[in-house]
C-alpha cells in the first residue's frame, strides 16, 4: 500500500525531476546556440571615433620565454603611443589548448577577448557562435583603416605583402578569420657525429627508408648493455614531437586521404595501417618512441640519446650542443655536430611538408568602434617591427614579405653562426629550411571539430607504439579495433567518418559543440527518468486498487 508520506515524497522527486531537466533545457540554450541571440555582424565604421576611451584585452601565448614577453609589451606600448586613447591589456598562456577553453567558455556569456593568437583550428570551433568572430575581408578592403589604409599611424603591410600561402591558411568557412602572427614547419634536427659513427653520409634529401635504417643500426649494444654509439645505457636513435603532423605528413606524401572539406575524416583506410604497422616495428624495437611516451626531443638529442630528434623549426633554440635554451644540465650534454633538415619523405622529388603556426582572430562585439580599435592593434602586430623581433627570438619566419625582404632581417639571416644566441646557427638554419620550402608546405582542411581529428591521427601512432612496448600483437585485427577506440574516443564517428575497411558508415550527427551534445543527452536521460518513475508510480497506484 502506497502511503500518503511515500506518494508525497514521490511526487517531490518528480517535480524536482522535472526542475533538473528544465534546468538542463535552459542550458543547453545558452550552450548549444551560444548565445543565440547573438551579435549583430560587424561592419566597418565610417570613421574611427579618436574623441573615445577605449580598453581591449589581447590573449597570447609563450614558453615562458621572457624575450616573447618583452616583445609582446614593448608593441603594445609602442601602439599605445601612437594610439592613447586605446588601453590594450595583455593576458600570457603557456599552452594554446588553454586559451582555446578560456574562450570556449567565455563565448556563451559573450566575454571573449578582442584580439586572441590562435590556431585556424580552433577558430573552426569558435564560430559555432554566432558572429563571434570577426571576417576580416572589409577590414582587410577599406581604403582608410584597411591593411596599409591611409588613416592607419603606422607602416602597416598591404595585403598582397602578406605571403600568401600563409593568408590562404587563414581562409575557411567562406572568409578570412584570422591573420597569420609567425609561421613555422617541423624540422629533422640530426645528430650528425653519431649518424656517421654508424657508417652512413646523410643524403641530399631524407627519407623514411633511410631515418629507420640508420635508427635500427643504433640499437647495436656491448656485452655491458651500452649502446655502441654513444656508450650509454639510454638511447632512443628516432624521437618524434607531434606524433599527429607525424600522421598528416605520412598520408599526404603518400596521396593518402586525411579529410574532405566538409569535416569527413578519411585516415581509417589501409594506407594508414600499413604505417603503423611500420612505426610499430621500430617501436618495439626501441628505435622509435614520441613524445608523450618519452618526454622532449631535444633533451635527449643534446644528451646524445636520440640521433633524429623532429620537432617545430619554433623550437631550434632548444636543439644541438650549444642550444641556448637547452634544459639539461651542463654535465649531461654531449659534443656533436647538429645538421637541420627536412622531414623524411617518401618521394624526395615530390617533397611535403606541413606549414603551422599561430594566427590571429578578432572576436565581435556589440560596439563596432571597439572591434575597429582592436583590428588596428593587430595590424600593428604585422609591423616590420614586431614581425622580426619575435621572429628572431625562435625559428619562426615573418609572415610578411616586406619583413623578410627588409635589410634588417636580410641582415639577421647573413650573421648564422656569429654567436650562440641571438644568431645561433641551428636556429637561422632551420628559419632558412622554410622560407626554402615555403611552395612545398601544406594545410589540412578547417572545420568544426578538425582540431579533434588531429588529435586523433596522433593517437593512432602513440597507441601502436605502446601497444608494442605492452608485447601486444599489432596485427590487422588490432588495427580495426584501434580505429574504433580512435573514433569513440575524438567523437570521430558523429563527424561521418567511416570507421575502417567493411565498416557501415555511422549517421551524422552534425557539428553541434561536444559541450551541446553533452547537454542533449543530458536532457533526454532526465526526461526517461521522470517517464520510467511515473510509469512505476502508476502500475504501483494500479497494484493497490
Amino acid at each position: 500500500m502506497i502511503t500518503g508520506r511515500t506518494y508525497s515524497r514521490g511526487k517531490r522527486m518528480a517535480q524536482k525531476m522535472l526542475v533538473a531537466a528544465a534546468v538542463m533545457g535552459s542550458l543547453l540554450g545558452i550552450t548549444g546556440c551560444h548565445g543565440a541571440k547573438g551579435l549583430e555582424a560587424f561592419a566597418v565604421p565610417e570613421e574611427f571615433d579618436l574623441s573615445r576611451e577605449y580598453e581591449i584585452t589581447f590573449w597570447a601565448k609563450n614558453d615562458t620565454n621572457k624575450t616573447q614577453t618583452a616583445i609582446y609589451e614593448k608593441a603594445i606600448g609602442d601602439f599605445e603611443k601612437l594610439y592613447p586613447n586605446i588601453q590594450v591589456n595583455l593576458r600570457l598562456y603557456t599552452d594554446y589548448g588553454k586559451i582555446y577553453n578560456d574562450v570556449i567558455t567565455n563565448i556563451a556569456t559573450n566575454t571573449t577577448p578582442n584580439v586572441c593568437i590562435t590556431y585556424p583550428d580552433h577558430i573552426a570551433t569558435y564560430l559555432t557562435g554566432v558572429n563571434q568572430v570577426v571576417p576580416l575581408e572589409a577590414l582587410f578592403e577599406d581604403e582608410r583603416y584597411g591593411l596599409g589604409g591611409s588613416q592607419v599611424r603606422f607602416d602597416a603591410p598591404g595585403k598582397e605583402e602578406i605571403v600568401p600561402q600563409f593568408l590562404e591558411e587563414c581562409s575557411f568557412a567562406g572568409h578570412y578569420y584570422a591573420v597569420p602572427y609567425m609561421r613555422s614547419t617541423e624540422a629533422c634536427y640530426i645528430n650528425k657525429t653519431y649518424v656517421e659513427k654508424l657508417g652512413y653520409q646523410l643524403p641530399d634529401a631524407l627519407t623514411w627508408d633511410f631515418v629507420w635504417e640508420v635508427s635500427e643500426a643504433a640499437m647495436a649494444k656491448d656485452e655491458e648493455g651500452n649502446f655502441l654509439v654513444n656508450g650509454q645505457k639510454v638511447l632512443i636513435p628516432f624521437i618524434y614531437k607531434s606524433t599527429d603532423n607525424m600522421m598528416i605528413q605520412m598520408l599526404k606524401q603518400k596521396d593518402a586521404p586525411y579529410s574532405d572539406d566538409t569535416g569527413k575524416p578519411l585516415l581509417f583506410h589501409d594506407t594508414t595501417k600499413e604505417l603503423l604497422l611500420e612505426i610499430g616495428k621500430h617501436g618495439e624495437s626501441g628505435a622509435f618512441s614520441t613524445f608523450k611516451i618519452s618526454s622532449y626531443p631535444a633533451n635527449f638529442l643534446n644528451a646524445g640519446q636520440c640521433i633524429f630528434a623532429i620537432d617545430s623549426t619554433a623550437g631550434a633554440t632548444w636543439m644541438g650542443t650549444e642550444a641556448p635554451l637547452s634544459d639539461i644540465s651542463k654535465d649531461k650534454l654531449v659534443e656533436f655536430e647538429t645538421a637541420v633538415m627536412p622531414i623524411p619523405q617518401f618521394d624526395t622529388e615530390n617533397p611535403r611538408m606541413i606549414s603551422q603556426g599561430p594566427s590571429i582572430c578578432i572576436f565581435n562585439k556589440s560596439d563596432s568602434q571597439e572591434v575597429l580599435a582592436s583590428w588596428l592593434f593587430t595590424q600593428y602586430l604585422l609591423t616590420n617591427e614586431v614581425q622580426i623581433a619575435y621572429a628572431e627570438t625562435e625559428g619562426y619566419v615573418p609572415v610578411t614579405e616586406k619583413a623578410q625582404r627588409s635589410e634588417t632581417y636580410q641582415d639577421y639571416l647573413s650573421r648564422c653562426g656569429e654567436d650562440n644566441r641571438e644568431h645561433y646557427a641551428v636556429k637561422i638554419q632551420a628559419t632558412r629550411l622554410l622560407m626554402d620550402n615555403v611552395s612545398n608546405t601544406f594545410v589540412t582542411p578547417v572545420f568544426a571539430g578538425s582540431a579533434s581529428l588531429r588529435d586523433g591521427a596522433g593517437q593512432l601512432i602513440e597507441n601502436t607504439v605502446k601497444s608494442v612496448r605492452r608485447g601486444q600483437k599489432i596485427d590487422d585485427a588490432y588495427v580495426e579495433k584501434l580505429y574504433e577506440d580512435v573514433s569513440s574516443l575524438y567523437r570521430l564517428d558523429h563527424m561521418g567518418g567511416q570507421m575502417g575497411a567493411g565498416a557501415s558508415e555511422k549517421t551524422e550527427l552534425g557539428k553541434l559543440p561536444g559541450t551541446a551534445v553533452a547537454l542533449l543527452s543530458g536532457l533526454a536521460a532526465a526526461w526517461a527518468l521522470i517517464l520510467g518513475y511515473l510509469a512505476v508510480q502508476r502500475m504501483r497506484k494500479r497494484k493497490n486498487y
